[in-house]
């Protein structure tokens, strides 16, 4: 890509603008779902002046995992203990553990971690998870669950696990609920970069964006097939459910 010498890149998974950006200096790169923190992970120089050739919007925000978390305890009150089926190798997920430690300690929530590095780890992982008489589980945002998400979910419904994931995308492959910014509404809005930067203007000038607006999936379906009943106070506040 960097040798055609396009006008602009716009890359999704945060792996893939960590590729990018050893690629190309001088290309214009959009990110419209990076999962990580792009300051820490060296990426943009700030969120209001990413001063070099990266910007775009982001897919965390500090409150999601903590929102996340408080959901799941809605739908299930007797909730205590969770497991987290995380990518201790990609920084979004890292992120979103450490703030699920935090949310978990203030709802008394016990987690447990389930690192799951490689598809072939996901049978053992599911395993783990039904050893430690889990009641729920949880997916942070990774590339690597989002490119396994249709076994993911087999094997939470395989085992009857209520899962709460990072993307809409699970409940439609048949997951319960997801909490998360709309993946189609980010890579709207990197359009509206690419557009300004077409134009003339300097990625190192557009402040990168975090989400602002977050969408609850429900899938009905799911929640039969595990014998689970929504509260309804939950069922109102989605935003789209599957039936």
């Amino acid at each position: 890509m960097a040798r055609l010498k396009v006008d602009a890149i716009v890359s999704g998974a945060s792996v893939a603008v960590a590729i990018l950006q050893h690629a190309t200096s001088t290309i214009p790169i959009v990110m419209a779902t990076y999962g990580g923190d792009p300051v820490a992970d060296g990426v943009v120089t700030s969120f209001a002046k990413p001063g070099g050739n990266i910007t775009g919007v982001i897919s965390l925000s500090p409150e999601l995992s903590g929102k996340q978390l408080e959901l799941l305890k809605e739908t299930l009150p007797k909730l205590s203990r969770l497991a987290v089926m995380w990518n201790p190798d990609d920084s979004a997920a890292r992120i979103q553990w450490q703030e699920l430690q935090s949310s978990a300690e203030r709802l008394g929530v016990h987690l447990v971690s389930l690192e799951v590095k490689a598809s072939t780890e996901l049978d053992k992982a599911i395993e783990n998870a039904e050893r430690a008489h889990v009641d729920a589980l949880v997916v942070p945002r990774s590339g690597l669950s989002y490119l396994l998400r249709k076994q993911i979910v087999a094997l939470a419904e395989k085992h009857r696990l209520p899962g709460m994931y990072f993307a809409g995308e699970f409940v439609e492959a048949g997951g319960l609920m997801s909490y998360s910014a709309n993946n189609d509404a980010q890579y709207r809005r990197a359009a509206y970069y690419v557009d300004k930067i077409l134009k003339g203007a300097k990625p190192a000038d557009i402040p990168v964006e975090a989400p602002t607006k977050f969408e609850l999936v429900i899938n009905l379906k799911a929640a039969k097939q595990i014998g689970l009943t929504l509260p309804p106070n939950v069922l109102a506040r989605a935003d789209r459910v599957i039936r």
